[in-house]
This record gives structure tokens, C-alpha cells and sequence, in this order.
């Protein structure tokens, strides 16, 4: 029998139905990230990089920012193993003329990047799905150049993130119990224990690694919150298998479970983030 492949769960979301959910929200979750984007643009300015590489890129946010701030003094290479969103990322690229930001389909665990190409590595939220994260950082690694830079934003733990746990509490009484959260396993909060991440890193072989809290304010508005409630996340995953009664009655209790971050029309939540940087 074959062995399955590194990260084939993750490969399987993110290339199905979670994947062509994010296209068809993208530009209302640009929106929402958007301020998480400038601490990165940041990050690879101080570094003086040129050649960078922009990992779990998604439709491209980050790596146009990046792009764009290098303007005509450098390049930035979006990669992710979803599909759908690496195709919007190119479509875009075409559309704005940016000649200088690239994007591949793959993992970043299992690509053959050339060595030593990058001078900065950078991640909004695209690095804590890893089935090995310590071979994940190894590969990025020999991808950089001595002494690049790596700067990644990811969330920390749950608790300190209520509003992107919201549609899952409030949905929970009407769903199936899910299975329980293993707290190292690779997900969107994988990466909350900070000694736990330190060690993932220093093992992979950067040095200089720290993880410094970054609290980002997020709003969007309450009719964005309409769409982003019921179309991205897990709820989002379970509803098209429920009976209509049922599918409505969910939609409403999770209506209601983000009301407590609503007001004047707006719905807003602080991002709770660790900002990791190393060297390479």
C-alpha cells in the first residue's frame, strides 16, 4: 500500500471546498487582513531583502504588498499547495501588471526549492498546517540564503482569539461534536505555544528565533460579517450537508454568537498574533 503523502489531509481542504470558499470571499478577507499585511512589508524592509519568498500566500495579498514595496529593485514568490488560490493569484497578477511577483503550486514542505535563493522568508497565517513543521522549516531553511531573515504572523492560542472561534461555538449545540482539538496538530492555532515553536525552529536550524505577541485591530462591516459567519471556517464546511430546518437554525445561532462584536454596524475583533522572526 502507498503511504500517504505529508499533508495530504490539508492538501485535500485547501484544494476542495475550503479553498474555493476563500476565492469566492477573497476580496472581502483582503479587506479584513489587510492590517496584518504592513508588519511583514515592514519586516522585509528591514531586512534590505530583494529575492523573497511568501509562504502559504493565498490569493496573493501579501505577496503583492511585498512585491510592490520592492519595486523594480526585487521579486517576491508566492507558494501554496491550494490550486484555486494560486490561479486567482496569477489571474491578479496579470490584471495589475505586477511583473515582479511570481507564484508556484506547492508544498513548502515538500517542494525543491534551489538552495540558498531567498533572502527573507515571510507568512501571514500560511505556516502552522505543516504534518512536520520541522522538516516544513528545514526545507525553507536551505531555501534561504545565510543570514535571510524569516518573519512569519500566526496565531496564538484560542483563548486569546474568541471571534474566530465564534461560528464554531455557536453552531456546536446543532452540529455533530467534532473531533477534540489536539493542541500540536497542525491547524490554524498549531502554533500558539511559543517555547513549542522556539524549538520547532531552532531545530530546523534558524537561529536569533523570537516570537513577540502582535495585537492587530480587524473590523469589517456587520453585512461583510453576514457572508464571512457562514461561508468561511468550519461551520461553513458542514452546512451544505444539513437539512434546510437545520442548515437556518444554524446560520441564526451563529448570527447571534457574533453579535457581541458588533456595534454601530461594524464588527470588530483584535487579531491576537505572535510575530516570528529568525535567521537563517
Amino acid at each position: 500500500m502507498t503511504q500517504p503523502q505529508a499533508n495530504q489531509a490539508q492538501a485535500e481542504l485547501w484544494n476542495g471546498q475550503a479553498g474555493r470558499n476563500w476565492v469566492e470571499q477573497n476580496a472581502l478577507l483582503d479587506r479584513l487582513l489587510e492590517p496584518l499585511v504592513p508588519p511583514l512589508v515592514e519586516a522585509v524592509r528591514r531586512q534590505g531583502a530583494r529575492d523573497v519568498l511568501d509562504v502559504g500566500c493565498g490569493a496573493g495579498a501579501t505577496t503583492f504588498a511585498v512585491a510592490d514595496a520592492l519595486a523594480g529593485q526585487g521579486r517576491c514568490t508566492g507558494l501554496d499547495l491550494s490550486v484555486p488560490l494560486i490561479d486567482l493569484a496569477r489571474r491578479r497578477a496579470a490584471e495589475i501588471g505586477a511583473d515582479n511577483a511570481e507564484f508556484v503550486a506547492a508544498d513548502a514542505q515538500l517542494h525543491a526549492f534551489p538552495p540558498a535563493r531567498f533572502d527573507a522568508v515571510i507568512s501571514r497565517f500560511g505556516v502552522m498546517f505543516f504534518d512536520d513543521p520541522v522538516a516544513a522549516f528545514a526545507k525553507l531553511r536551505r531555501a534561504a540564503r545565510p543570514d535571510a531573515g524569516l518573519a512569519c504572523v500566526v496565531w496564538r492560542g484560542i483563548e486569546d482569539n474568541p471571534f474566530m472561534t465564534a461560528a464554531e461555538r455557536a453552531a456546536a449545540p446543532l452540529l455533530p461534536e467534532p473531533p477534540p482539538r489536539a493542541p500540536d496538530a497542525p491547524g490554524q492555532f498549531a502554533f500558539a505555544d511559543r517555547q513549542r515553536v522556539s524549538g520547532i525552529l531552532t531545530a530546523a536550524g534558524w537561529r536569533e528565533v523570537d516570537l513577540q505577541p502582535l495585537d492587530i485591530a480587524c473590523e469589517m462591516p456587520a453585512d461583510d460579517l453576514a457572508t464571512y459567519a457562514v461561508r468561511m471556517g468550519p461551520v461553513s464546511l458542514a452546512l451544505p450537508t444539513l437539512e434546510p430546518d437545520r442548515r437556518d437554525a444554524v446560520i441564526e445561532a451563529v448570527r447571534r454568537g457574533f453579535e457581541p462584536f458588533v456595534s454601530d454596524g461594524v464588527a470588530r475583533f483584535t487579531a491576537a498574533c505572535w510575530m516570528m522572526t529568525g535567521r537563517a
